[in-house]
C-alpha cells in the first residue's frame, strides 16, 4: 500500500512538471534544451509536455493499482509500466528532434 501512495505522489509531481512544460511553456525544464537549436518553442512545449503528462497518468494508474491491490500480488502491471515509460521516453526523444533547426554540414 505504501508503494501505491508513493507512486501517486510521484505521478502528481510528474504531472505538475508536465503542466508547467505544456501549458506554462517552461521548455527550460526539458533536459538538453538549447534555445539556439530549437525552432519552435511552443511546439516543443506542447509535444514534450503532453508526453510527460502521459507518463504521469500511467504512474498514477499504477499507483492506484498498487494502492487498491487489485492484482493480489501479481506484478504484471510493473511490466506494462516499464514498457509504457520506455515507449513514451523513446517517442519523446525522437519526436522532439523535429523542433530543432537542421544542423548545417
Amino acid at each position: 500500500m505504501n508503494e501505491g501512495l508513493g507512486l501517486l505522489a510521484t505521478g502528481v509531481f510528474v504531472g505538475l512538471l508536465g503542466v508547467l512544460i505544456r501549458f506554462g511553456g517552461m521548455v527550460e525544464l526539458v533536459a538538453g534544451y538549447d534555445p539556439e537549436r530549437v525552432e519552435d518553442d511552443e511546439g516543443l512545449a506542447r509535444f514534450v509536455g503532453s508526453n510527460v503528462l502521459y507518463v504521469a497518468a500511467l504512474t498514477v494508474v499504477v499507483g492506484v493499482v498498487e494502492y487498491v491491490d487489485v492484482v493480489d500480488g501479481v506484478g504484471w502491471h510493473w511490466g506494462a509500466y516499464l514498457v509504457g515509460v520506455f515507449a513514451l521516453a523513446a517517442r519523446t526523444i525522437r519526436g522532439a528532434r523535429r523542433f530543432e533547426r537542421p544542423v548545417d554540414a
